[in-house]
């Protein structure tokens, strides 16, 4: 395992201590900086038609690659905490502006869940998909909400809150409301869509949307 510490409180940067031939890779633009001796490219990450599949879901098609040795820092583009998972044979589902680096032996995809009857109302929703063993470092706006679901119990969470979920459990998502609830919600899109999902299994959200940072934002600038 690649040895790394979290450093900062609210603009928390992590700091990858890399050895001779450790590799970790990373969404484009993440990267505060690193020792000279750390190699740099951009790769197809798992070839064309992987990094096609994960571009439908917002991701950028390349992603940064580096090689130790030496010291590689990044961090996320607002206030927040990074998440730290440690996957062994096993996968999670993140939404993909959530991805901030990972081990070079996890597999890096896309998923498009289709809904079950039961749980969702009709639609899909793409996740980035990352599986196999290693770490996963995640991005979390404003600080972490996380929920350990047990088997049976079911949650709805605010479409622009959800950041990652271990993969196998049921979801999709929904939408929530009619023309008052859409004029009501201004700016911000809140109450729109919820995302459905049941356990078992563990859920991360964002304590903070982006639209909302957003929306908040423009009302003081007055824009």
């Amino acid at each position: 395992m690649i040895n790394y510490t979290i450093s900062g409180n609210d603009m928390q940067v992590l700091i990858l201590n890399l050895q001779g031939g450790d590799k970790i890779y990373a969404e484009p633009g993440h990267v505060v900086y690193k020792d000279v001796s750390v190699k740099f490219d951009m790769k197809a990450k798992g070839g064309i038609l992987k990094s096609i599949s994960r571009s439908l879901t917002g991701s950028d098609f390349f992603v940064a690659e580096l090689e130790g040795p030496g010291v590689s820092t990044m961090s996320g583009f607002m206030p927040g905490k990074i998440i730290p998972l440690e996957l062994n044979n096993n996968s999670i589902l993140v939404e993909h502006t959530s991805f901030l680096a990972a081990e070079e032996s996890v597999e890096y995809g896309a998923s498009l869940a289709r809904l079950s009857a039961g749980i969702l109302g009709g639609e899909g929703l793409f996740m980035a998909r990352f599986s196999g063993i290693g770490m996963v470092w995640l991005h979390a706006i404003g600080g972490l909400v996380q929920l350990n679901l047990a088997e049976g119990q079911e949650v709805q969470i605010e479409a622009s809150h959800l950041l990652a979920f271990d993969e196998g459990m049921q979801y999709g998502i929904t939408r929530v409301g009619g023309l008052k609830t859409m004029i009501l919600s201004g700016l911000e899109g809140e109450g729109l869509f919820f995302v459905n999902i049941k356990g078992p299994g563990r859920v991360f959200m964002h304590a903070v949307s982006r639209l909302q940072l957003a929306a908040s934002l423009l009302k003081v600038l007055k824009v």
